[in-house]
């Protein structure tokens, strides 16, 4: 940041029907998030595999419509940067049916299924920051454990949408702990929440 600059002011809010726009704004750009908005974990795979990219948006707004709240939006001034999806484990067929990330146990937890950061905002601490916020609104929604599914990187760089669930040594940098490992390099962690009042 140059001498005498702002500092940017970044924010984050659930996703709600009035926040829809932002959320095109973010994910209806080039990148390989784009046309997915955030349904391939939601879906059953073969669901997600047979409908177009335009009814992958009309599924979202219609979730969206019908007052859930499917992720957390981040902001810089205003301006939507970065998108993180989450919810009851539940919510997400394609996770509930994989056979990579089946249940640790019978436990009912949230989960983190996706990071989203505009590449000029990237390196910029957004995926701490959003599962940080993730914690805080699973905890006020009643959730008492969070789980994510990142990928361990080593000395490897990611590429394209590789880490889009989340990186492994930002989620214990947040408090989650490895619960299983199905693959050398994707961890299930998990985290703790003390539930909070609304």
């Amino acid at each position: 940041m140059k001498a005498g600059q702002a500092r940017p002011r970044w924010t984050i809010a659930p996703l709600g029907p009035d926040r829809w726009e932002d959320l095109e704004n973010l994910l209806d750009r080039p990148g390989p998030q784009r046309g997915c908005w955030c349904l391939w974990w939601r879906l059953p795979h073969k669901d997600y595999g047979a409908t177009s990219d335009d009814q992958h948006r009309r599924r979202m707004r219609q979730i969206v419509r019908r007052g859930d709240r499917p992720g957390l939006l981040g902001y810089v001034d205003g301006e939507p940067v970065a998108w993180v999806s989450l919810g009851p484990r539940t919510d997400f067929a394609a996770l509930e049916a994989s056979r990579l990330f089946r249940r640790v146990d019978d436990k009912p937890v949230w989960s983190v299924v996706c990071f989203v950061v505009r590449r000029d905002q990237r390196r910029q601490g957004w995926m701490r920051r959003l599962l940080r916020a993730a914690g805080e609104y699973a905890a006020q929604h009643g959730a008492t454990l969070l789980e994510g599914y990142p990928v361990e990187c080593g000395d490897r760089r990611l590429t394209g949408d590789s880490g889009y669930t989340g990186i492994a040594s930002t989620f214990r940098a947040e408090g989650f702990s490895e619960v299983a490992r199905p693959r050398p390099d994707r961890p299930i962690m998990r985290r703790s929440l003390r539930r909070r009042k609304r």
